[in-house]
């Protein structure tokens, strides 16, 4: 998708929507990550969810940086009791961070869904007592499109357990897929966003900057922000396969998804 120079107006909701990026678009240029974020006008960044003895230092680091944290990227193994119970052990971070969203990529193993099922309800109960809430990652078996996603909210049936939708996982892990349709069908599950562009192909690890890929996002903007989701909306630029970015494409890919986002008026 070619850009152009030309700015659209900014939508109902742009003002509302709440833009993060995801440290992993920097790839191995982590480092220098928020003082680009702040540089180009994000305020937010999603990280790893600090560890207890951690939880000091990450917090003076964004401080430092005026960044804040609206989801962290949270362990969740629910393949054991143990896995289960470590969960909690994480939240005293979201306490301190004043974080509501903790982003899961569910492990199982070979744990039947429906003991998964109740393991998740357990780990919601645990995030409620603190106001937090889950956002399954579009990943398999739970969430890569609406049939697991609705399986898995109605097995888990408990309102902290919810969905993080991820624009470009939908594709690569579904093949001839019509990307908005299926976010209809659970958009009123969606607590959180990734947001990836991709060239559409099964399995196709192609992640390239927003807008130079398949993703409408306007449309999604729309979807989302017509039943009153103003974000997280979190950029996740895993990249091309194959490619060797420097520090400077690295950031000006970050660069170029953020005007790409505000061209079309969907983020201040």
């Amino acid at each position: 998708m070619a850009e152009t120079n030309s700015i659209e107006p900014a939508s109902e909701g742009a003002h509302r929507n709440l833009l993060a990026g995801n440290i992993g678009s920097y790839g191995r240029y982590r480092d220098g990550a928020f003082a680009h974020l702040r540089e180009i006008g994000v305020q937010y960044v999603e990280i790893p969810v600090p560890l207890p003895e951690q939880i000091g230092a990450v917090r003076a680091q964004l401080d430092r940086y005026g960044l804040g944290t609206l989801t962290l990227l949270t362990p969740c193994d629910v393949s054991s009791e143990e896995g289960t119970a470590a969960f909690a052990t994480l939240l005293p971070a979201f306490t301190a961070l004043g974080t509501r969203i903790a982003f899961v990529s569910v492990k199982h193993g070979d744990t039947p869904l429906p003991l998964c099922y109740e393991r998740l309800r357990r780990i919601g109960d645990a995030a409620a007592r603190v106001g937090v809430t889950l956002a399954v990652e579009t990943h398999p078996p739970f969430a890569h499109n609406a049939d697991a996603a609705l399986a898995t909210i109605n097995g888990v049936d408990h309102p902290h357990v919810r969905l993080n939708y991820d624009t470009g996982n939908v594709y690569f892990y579904n093949q001839d897929f019509q990307g908005l349709s299926d976010l209809e069908r659970i958009k009123d599950y969606v607590v959180a966003v990734h947001l990836k562009d991709t060239d559409g192909g099964f399995h196709s690890w192609h992640f390239p900057a927003l807008g130079e890929g398949v993703v409408d996002f306007p449309e999604v903007f729309r979807i989302l922000n017509g039943r009153g989701f103003y974000g997280p909306f979190t950029m996740e630029l895993e990249g091309i396969q194959g490619e060797n970015l420097s520090e400077a494409e690295t950031w000006q890919r970050v660069t170029h998804s953020v005007h790409h986002l505000r061209q079309h008026g969907l983020v201040p």
